[in-house]
């Protein structure tokens, strides 16, 4: 109940913030006004991450997980996911991805797909240093949808995912530790809630890394993805299929 009072207090001092910018008052500047505009925008993201944490949340505590170790979770507290977010943002600063993958407020990347997504982090000396997220798919469709469609895919399988922001604060070359602990929980979200293929956007140089994992199969080559001019391979992944490579070093 306390939530419901909260969202609903909030839904009314936007619509009172909105009234107030629209009814101007002729002896107050224009500035005045423009900073009334920043003020609501970010009042609407404020609403936004609330809106979005809360489903998110919902969504992972449904989801079955049984991954044993602690180190790797899924996120189901507002802490977690905020740890997530910032992570997202610092990543994506520092390999020049914020044109592509912008914050949605500075400092804290997320979407809407994050609210039917399970969202998986690792954390290494009590930092969370990795992250990656499998979107189930809904009627909003996946991200990469923006770029190409995936109906025929859609007609195949009767559940159909996107892996994606998979973000990792120490990169280094070929495996690293977050990379195989994040990649054990795609495959533990994948065999244990009914998904039957996922795709991802990945860099063309870094197919020879994910075709060790097994269940790889290139679905389209793009010259590009979006703002980001460096050849990019749309994969299928489909973990039941995977290699012993993975099975021994990742599983074992």
């Amino acid at each position: 109940m306390t939530n419901i009072n909260k969202n609903v207090s909030l839904n009314q001092l936007q619509e009172l913030l909105n009234r107030s910018i629209q009814e101007k008052i002729n002896y107050l500047p224009e500035s005045f006004y423009n900073e009334q505009k920043k003020a609501l925008e970010i009042f609407n993201k404020r609403i936004f991450l609330e809106s979005i944490i809360e489903k998110t949340i919902s969504f992972n505590k449904k989801l079955c997980w049984n991954y044993p170790g602690e180190n790797l979770k899924l996120t189901t507290t507002a802490e977690e996911l905020i740890e997530v977010f910032k992570l997202r943002s610092d990543v994506y600063t520092d390999i020049n991805y914020q044109e592509e993958f912008p914050d949605t407020i500075e400092g804290l990347n997320f979407d809407k797909f994050d609210t039917h997504s399970a969202i998986i982090y690792y954390k290494n000396n009590k930092e969370v240093s990795g992250s990656i997220r499998l979107i189930f798919d809904s009627e909003e469709g996946l991200p990469t949808e923006g770029k190409i469609k995936f109906d025929d895919v859609r007609k195949k399988y009767n559940c159909i995912g996107e892996i994606s922001r998979n973000v990792v604060k120490h990169r280094g070359a070929g495996l690293n530790q977050e990379f195989k602990y994040l990649m054990c929980g795609i495959y533990n979200v994948f065999i244990n809630n009914d998904i039957d293929i996922a795709l991802s956007g990945i860099r063309k140089d870094h197919l020879k890394l994910f075709k060790k994992l097994g269940g790889v199969d290139i679905y389209k080559e793009m010259k590009g993805y979006g703002s980001l001019n460096v050849p990019f391979l749309i994969i299928s992944y489909n973990p039941n299929f995977a290699s012993k490579f993975f099975k021994k070093v990742f599983l074992n």
